[in-house]
């Protein structure tokens, strides 16, 4: 039987942000227009609230380049390590997660594998770390997230699905850390 445990996470996972979703909405970060079908089955995960996709809710498959938009803000200058992917978005406006911040890693399937990739101030990655999701998800997370803001370069890390690479979510380093 499998039970993931729900206490609160010692880092808050952020989706993405509304204003950047209104421009995806429009043109992807590949220069392509938005397309919104509705999903009959549901169940992918949707990067605007960190929840699955219900059976029948109308969204978009986006593609998304997260460090190039954070770049932009900062003015830092990611170079090569500018990636962009696939991420699913609800086609129309929502109301972000449902869940208190940092209540939850979303997305912990226990046996799941995600890569934890690592990145500086300028945008530069720094390392990364596979992790299979354990039985317990939230301290699974907690301990690859301290492991990554031990090292005192890390600004962010970008948690990705390795099956297809799709950026599930970022994680800034706390304040103070």
């Amino acid at each position: 039987m499998t039970t993931a445990t729900t206490a609160v996470t010692a880092y808050v996972p952020r989706p993405i942000h509304p204003a950047v979703l209104k421009e995806l909405r429009d043109t992807d970060d590949a220069g392509r227009a938005c397309e919104p079908f509705v999903d009959e089955e549901g169940g992918d995960p949707l990067r605007c609230c960190l929840r699955p996709v219900r059976p029948g809710e109308r969204v978009a498959l986006v593609s998304y380049a997260p460090l190039r938009r954070w770049a932009a803000a900062t003015g830092a200058r990611p170079g090569a390590y500018d990636e962009q992917g696939p991420v699913f978005i609800h086609a129309d406006p929502c109301d972000g997660p449902a869940e208190a911040a940092g209540a939850t890693y979303p997305f912990a399937r226990p046996g799941a594998l995600r890569t934890l990739r690592r990145y500086d101030a300028r945008g530069r990655i720094v390392g990364g770390r596979l992790l299979e999701i354990p039985e317990d998800t939230t301290a699974g997370f907690d301990a690859a997230l301290a492991e990554a803001f031990a090292d005192p370069g890390v600004g962010q890390v970008h948690v990705r699905a390795v099956e297809y690479g799709c950026f599930h979510f970022v994680v800034y380093r706390p304040e103070g850390a």
